[in-house]
């Protein structure tokens, strides 16, 4: 829009409003009585008001409708597996440190099989690989439900086991990776806490329908045989989903390139602190491996109270996965963090001592919804902060991470258990989950100073500024 003024001695005045190109800065014309120039109409854009939040964004896309179908499917079939074998194994042998081991078993091919998974995640068709671990994970399950009916060696369901974790290395990344894939990014950190939700209530209703199937008939291999059902139709419905296009190296591959997501994550200090918080907060804090050991001995409350002792974190988690979905991103997301590990650490005290079914079912559900804090936390740096070039082995090193934090901390459990008792185990635990939520502060400033998820550089400089201002208060004080 441009301005048109007469500049002369003359008494008339006029302004006409006239468009021309937008590269015409000035334009000087002449009459008899008159200079003309014709100059911009400097005018301010009008400013969008930023667009509300969307509680149900990630849903309306038929996409990720899709793929958290078949997620809740896998995951519901998955709980189940876990509740039933753990019953199982306790039932026959009686023995602590064999949970514990259970956990182990799951967890070393993981940590063997990262790198190259992660690696043919990245170079291979993420798509399929989730179609066929699916499926793997439904074969195992098939193959427990044999071995239970038959009431084979344990050794046989340690087997089975490393199988299930051998298949886990693989689904994991590929999940991971593929997830971003689905839906505008604009809608990502909606689609984790949703799908921290879905998780959540397939972690509720597993166990306990686990529970009540083993109650009702003695027995864990119905509850294998659902599962496989369960974790074979997730594969199938994998097929289906519709992901676009990601960029992929060309670049033959080389020994060195396992290791970029590694080597990415100890660059990123946020992703690097909030994996460590985890890992060392649930390896001692964890006391999801001695749950069958509380319902036999301490509460009395059978495999039905096993069910509901499992299923009560999630039920907090899904709580918790609602409330966040429903409100905006985060505003101090690293302060968030460690609070969250801080109250999950005082659960975990009050669970340890407890003697009363409908106390521990309470606090372990305080415990789920601040453990899912964390969840979505950490899911959002790893698949932000992450190239999607790299998202497939970046995603395989936080397994390990996962892996490491729940197995071989269910390991450390059983094992102290073993020697001090339950309760000693799970209550020296806790304390050490708040001892470690001060180490990881104090060596990651990064995630302590961290505001938003997706941080601008203003967010960054301003939680220096409040740094800065914190440390000087401390000093004058």
């Amino acid at each position: 829009m441009w301005r048109h003024r007469c500049l002369s001695n003359a008494p008339a005045k006029c302004i006409v409003h006239v468009r021309l190109h937008s590269h015409v800065s000035r334009l000087h014309f002449r009459n008899d009585s008159s200079v003309v120039v014709i100059e911009p109409l400097v005018t301010n854009p009008p400013v969008s008001p930023p667009l509300p939040h969307d509680p149900f964004g990630a849903i309306r896309e038929p996409n990720y409708r899709f793929f958290a179908f078949a997620f809740v499917a896998s995951s519901m079939g998955l709980q189940m597996l876990s509740t039933a074998i753990g019953w199982e194994v306790y039932e026959r042998t009686g023995d602590e440190l064999l949970l514990g081991l259970m956990g182990l078993a799951r967890a070393l091919p993981v940590i063997a099989l990262t790198l190259p998974a992660g690696t043919l995640v990245d170079r291979g068709n993420r798509k399929s690989i989730l179609s066929i671990t699916q499926i793997g994970f439904g074969l195992v399950a098939l193959s427990l439900a044999f071995a239970s009916h038959a009431s084979a060696p344990i050794w046989v369901f340690f087997l089975l086991l490393l199988a299930s974790g051998c298949v886990r290395s693989f689904n994991a990344p590929s999940r991971g990776a593929l997830l971003p894939s689905l839906l505008p990014p604009e809608r990502f950190e909606n689609a984790i806490a949703w799908q921290s939700g879905f998780f959540q209530f397939a972690a509720v209703a597993g166990p306990l329908l686990a529970g009540w199937i083993i109650a009702k008939i003695g027995g864990a291999w119905l509850v294998y045989a659902i599962t496989a059902v369960l974790c074979i139709g997730a594969g199938i419905a994998a097929i289906f989903l519709k992901p676009r296009p990601v960029q992929r190296t060309s670049a033959p591959p080389r020994l060195r390139d396992m290791f970029h997501g590694a080597e990415h994550i100890w660059r990123e200090k946020t992703i690097l602190g909030a994996l460590t918080l985890d890992l060392l907060a649930v390896l001692f804090g964890g006391a999801t491996a001695l749950l069958p050991v509380y319902a036999k001995e301490i509460l009395h409350c059978g495999p039905e109270g096993l069910g509901a002792l499992r299923a009560a974190p999630y039920i907090g988690a899904f709580l918790m996965a609602i409330w966040l979905a429903a409100r905006p991103s985060f505003r101090h997301a690293g302060r968030a963090l460690l609070l969250s590990v801080i109250v999950f650490g005082l659960c975990m005290i009050v669970f340890g001592l407890s003697t009363s079914l409908w106390l521990s079912m309470a606090v372990l559900a305080i415990s789920g919804a601040a453990d899912n804090i964390s969840v979505v936390i950490r899911h959002m740096l790893v698949q932000t902060r992450t190239p999607d070039e790299l998202r497939g082995r970046t995603t395989a090193v936080n397994s390990v991470f996962i892996e490491c934090s729940n197995e071989v901390g269910a390991f450390e459990s059983g094992l102290v258990a073993r020697l001090a008792g339950p309760v000693f185990s799970v209550v020296s635990g806790g304390i050490g989950t708040i001892a470690v939520v001060a180490f990881v502060a104090f060596a990651f400033p990064e995630l302590r100073r961290m505001q938003r998820l997706q941080e601008t550089k203003e967010d960054v400089r301003r939680a220096e500024v409040e740094e800065e201002e914190h440390r000087r208060l401390g000093t004058e004080g």
